[in-house]
């Protein structure tokens, strides 16, 4: 099992030719990661604690409340109520949350059989919706009444949508074959 840091080393030396890079800086590369998931408007103490904890153990780093933006009435919705959290990770946490990611967390996922290629933004993001957090290995010891759903957002420096999925698919993203119509 090759890690994500060692395909990541190799980007240039597998896309040069695809995409005619003459400089290592060139390829694209994974920024960051975006882990976030939404509580609405949640009064229950211990259900947002759990939240953070489940949360913080899947990433390694504590995540940060998110306030709405604007009031919306019809939701009673104030403008500052923390609605969700998030955690960025960059540097070796980032590599470690991918290598989690792609070889135990989405392989135990019910019913994979990869990712839809065209969830990759124009701007070479690609977000991965999770329904249900307990498929990563810190969290399946837990109740199965407190299940909550993630996303996860890869940030690159990919300049297209064809070069995101080159280097996703470099890096061992279980990416579906494109089905031709």
């Amino acid at each position: 099992m090759e890690t994500v840091q060692a395909r990541l080393e190799s980007v240039f030396d597998s896309l040069k030719e695809e995409f005619g890079y003459k400089n290592v800086n060139q390829a694209p590369t994974i920024e960051k990661v975006v882990v976030s998931v939404g509580t609405g408007r949640v009064d229950d103490k211990a259900k947002i604690a759990l939240i953070q904890d489940r949360l913080a153990r899947i990433t390694g780093q504590k995540p940060a409340p998110r306030p709405a933006r604007k009031s919306i009435a019809s939701f009673k919705l104030r403008e500052g109520d923390i609605i969700g959290y998030q955690v960025t990770l960059r540097g070796q946490r980032k590599l470690d949350f991918l290598n989690k990611l792609i070889h135990l967390a989405l392989p135990q996922t019910r019913d994979f059989r990869g990712l839809k290629p065209s969830s990759i933004d124009e701007m070479g993001n690609y977000t991965i919706g999770i329904k249900e957090h307990t498929i990563f290995p810190e969290t399946s010891d837990e109740d199965l009444r407190d299940v909550f759903g993630l996303s996860v957002t890869l940030v690159t420096t990919a300049k297209t949508k064809a070069e995101a999925e080159a280097l996703l698919r470099h890096i061992g993203l279980p990416l579906k074959k494109e089905e031709s119509k």
